[in-house]
């Protein structure tokens, strides 16, 4: 057997092979091997029979008992039979004492806590009244329970409940428990399945210590650099901005439980600390993070330089975006680092965040909690010899399209939006209306493009404007904006390939693009400073048409009347 393989024993009241089944099969780590004890024979396994099975000095135990199966008192309890609360109570000391027994053989011994046997009604109104509900018994059984078990650290009580809320009205099947003596439906213990492997990967180190997240759309809603920090969706009556709270508020408790905060962002840095610093209901500030890579570079490079500035490895972090292609590039480049599918809609975020299974550790201490602030005073970067790949190989994989069309009546409205909300990648930040933008592509020496970008995840939608004016020396490129979804990826260089073939088609000598500084589209400006284009002052870029532009590689261009 691998010495990654980590071997189990089940033991149970019941047949419990479907867990077994679910633990060998389930792809996370770590590799799993159970072996199952006779079952209906849990009490006499736990007391020290059957000693097969403890043999090769097995990992971990799972007990997971039914309160009928084990504690007899209780079992007559629920008949309505004349039995005291005190009697139930004293044999549930007396199985907390097998537990411990357990612990002091194995590792680690797992427990499920008691739940009903099915989704009965009980009494009522009355289940839950002192001496008389069985609801109520059943709690102060479980609490009784973990009082017991408490001095045994490797003794971990798992919350079952939880399983039969996931599973719903499947949990129970009456006609399994007939057929078989399976008491639950399968979605049950695929679910403990998967926070036993959680716990075991907290057990053995593997737990995720670093949470690296993206900003817009992501952590608020809204692009600050487009929209500024005081109008980002955060807060506020409005249920998308209660939505980002509470999920900033789930990342903040994570952090005080010793988890580390880290950003990496496309965006420009001091506008986007801004918003943190100052957005009133910022629930997140720039000190409950340990680090970040505010920029326009590539996010996988971004990430990796990070994690080994914190001198972290790249399987301790977890990294979340909303954006598909971002998760896409991390994953590829850094298979090591755990990217989970993120949904879309922001009121799923909190939910999203609190079912990831990756945290687990088996204690917490006030170091833990102290643990930001540790990194915080100590960030020096470290030279990263993990290798990520190449950009350019990424965005060939990518398989991006480029459609460009002119202005017309059905792009006109979407054209006019883009116009007037991008700040970001706008060389000029003009503002027009719909008749003015159509009054000024109406001099002949006019035109203006629009530029669709999609790739093998889908369709980006019109996110490129290249507008430009013909006189007499050169073609002027008037209005070149772009939304910062598809920044970084050669679709800038596309819009500039398109602005000087038109220019060689009317054999002018030049194109010349004159930049407007606005508070906002200084990435326009460092763009165009390595574009290739020539600098003839501060904001006036040139480019010869004696020599070609040509359209990158890793760019299908589909042009559409």
């Amino acid at each position: 057997m691998s010495d990654s393989v980590l071997r189990g024993v089940l033991i149970s009241d019941f047949n419990i092979a479907n867990l077994a089944s679910h633990l060998a099969n389930d792809s996370e780590t770590p590799v799993v091997e159970a072996v199952v004890a006779p079952f209906g024979r849990a009490i006499p396994v736990l007391m020290g029979g059957d000693p097969e099975i403890w043999r090769g000095d097995p990992y971990f135990a799972v007990v997971w008992t039914r309160p009928e199966g084990v504690i007899e008192s209780f079992h007559r309890y629920a008949r309505h039979e004349m039995e005291s609360v005190e009697t139930v109570l004293r044999e549930v000391d007396a199985y907390a004492a097998l537990l411990v027994r357990v612990a002091e053989r194995v590792r680690t011994v797992f427990a499920p806590l008691w739940t009903p046997s099915s989704l009965r009604r009980g009494l009522g109104m009355l289940d839950l009244r002192p001496g008389v509900g069985l609801a109520h018994l059943l709690l102060q059984m479980n609490l009784r329970l973990a009082q017991g078990c408490a001095g045994r650290s490797n003794l971990f009580l798992l919350d079952a409940e939880r399983w039969l809320v996931t599973a719903g009205r499947s949990a129970f099947n009456p006609t399994l428990w007939y057929m078989a003596k399976i008491p639950f439906g399968p979605e049950v213990f695929k679910e403990a399945s998967r926070d036993i492997k959680a716990a075991l990967r907290g057990l053995t180190g593997q737990a995720r210590k670093l949470i690296i997240l993206d900003l817009d759309e992501t952590l608020w809603g809204g692009i600050v650099g487009e929209v500024g920090w005081s109008h980002l969706r955060v807060g506020g009556h409005d249920p998308v901005g209660e939505a980002y709270v509470d999920f900033q508020r789930e990342l903040k408790a994570l952090r005080r439980r010793g988890l580390l905060l880290a950003l990496v962002s496309k965006n420009d840095e001091a506008v986007a600390l801004e918003a943190l610093r100052t957005h009133p209901e910022m629930v997140l500030r720039t000190e409950d993070f340990v680090g970040w890579r505010i920029n326009w570079e590539d996010k996988a490079l971004n990430v990796a330089d990070l994690v080994a500035g914190l001198n972290l490895g790249l399987a301790s972090a977890v990294f979340i975006d909303d954006h598909p292609i971002e998760r896409a590039r991390v994953r590829e480049a850094l298979p090591e680092v755990l990217v989970p599918e993120w949904p879309e809609d922001p009121a799923l975020f909190a939910h999203a965040l609190l079912s990831l299974r990756c945290f687990d550790v088996p204690a917490l201490s006030r170091e833990d909690a102290a643990r930001t602030e540790l990194y915080a005073a100590e960030r020096h970067r470290q030279e990263l010899g993990t290798k990520v790949g190449s950009v350019q190989e990424w965005l060939h994989s990518l398989g991006i399209r480029v459609i460009v069309e002119e202005l017309n009546a059905g792009n006109l409205a979407r054209t006019v939006q883009l116009l007037n909300k991008t700040n970001q990648m706008n060389l000029a930040t003009r503002r027009l209306t719909e008749p003015e933008l159509l009054a000024w592509t109406g001099a002949g020496c006019r035109k203006l493009w629009t530029f669709r970008v999609a790739d093998k995840y889908g369709d980006a939608g019109l996110t490129g404007i290249l507008g430009i004016e013909a006189g007499d020396d050169g073609v002027a490129i008037t209005d070149f904006v772009l939304s910062c979804r598809v920044m970084g990826r050669k679709v800038e260089e596309t819009i500039l390939s398109i602005a000087v073939e038109h220019a060689r088609s009317l054999g002018l000598p030049r194109v010349i693009a004159r930049y407007v500084p606005t508070q906002r589209n200084r990435p326009c400006l460092q763009f165009f400073m390595q574009s290739g284009f020539r600098q003839e002052d501060p904001e006036t870029f040139v480019w010869s048409t004696t020599e070609d532009y040509p359209t990158p590689a890793c760019i299908l261009v589909e042009r559409r009347s």
